[in-house]
């Protein structure tokens, strides 16, 4: 059984799946949930090693409350550090996971309910973290926005000037400074309580 990490630093689990990945030899997927979101996220598990998809599962690994900061922490970070291609987040409505990943310099989540704002979550803002409410909608819809989401690349162009013009927003408040930000943030993990500590 998959245990969560109770320490400071990222501990991936043991049960990292490899296939064929959908886009390309490259394409990582980091996939991460609360306790609202962990059975959806088990459905998208099951999802992902269907279609062959590389993937971890940086937790929560059991139904039992956890906070999604924590979680939306651990998969962001990693996207923004490289480690992963792209991420999926899954809340009771992933708005909350939204607005905690999107505190991460270099990282574009998108909350998207359907494959219209998935694809264009894709083409227009070349996001790469996916944010999914399992309040919101079933398993079914879910498997058919990650779908469209992975299979859409970036179209660039005038897209790209705007999302250099929201680097330039990250950089003014402070963010967007590289590695070396994001960094930065092992500072939270070593003052905050251990992340995913399970409440009762």
């Amino acid at each position: 059984m998959k245990r969560q990490s109770r320490g400071g630093a990222l501990s991936l689990p043991s049960g990292r799946h490899r296939g064929r990945p959908l886009q390309g030899d490259s394409l990582r997927i980091a996939i991460g949930a609360d306790h609202a979101g962990f059975p959806l996220k088990e459905e998208l598990k099951a999802y992902l090693e269907g279609q062959g998809i590389i993937y971890d599962d940086l937790g929560t690994y059991s139904p039992e409350p956890v906070d999604y900061p924590d979680i939306a922490l651990r998969v962001a970070e990693a996207v923004a550090q490289g480690r992963f291609e792209r991420g999926i987040l899954i809340c009771g409505t992933g708005i909350g996971a939204s607005v905690a990943a999107n505190k991460v310099p270099g990282v574009r989540a998108a909350l998207c309910h359907d494959t219209f704002s998935a694809r264009c979550s894709r083409a227009h803002n070349d996001s790469n973290i996916l944010t999914l409410g399992a309040r919101v909608i079933g398993f079914g819809l879910a498997k058919e926005i990650v779908n469209v989401w992975l299979n859409t690349e970036f179209e660039g162009g005038r897209h790209a000037v705007r999302l250099e013009k929201i680097k330039r927003i990250e950089e003014r408040f402070g963010g967007g400074r590289g590695k070396a930000k994001v960094d930065s943030l092992a500072g939270y993990r070593a003052k905050s309580p251990p992340p995913l500590r399970e409440r009762r």
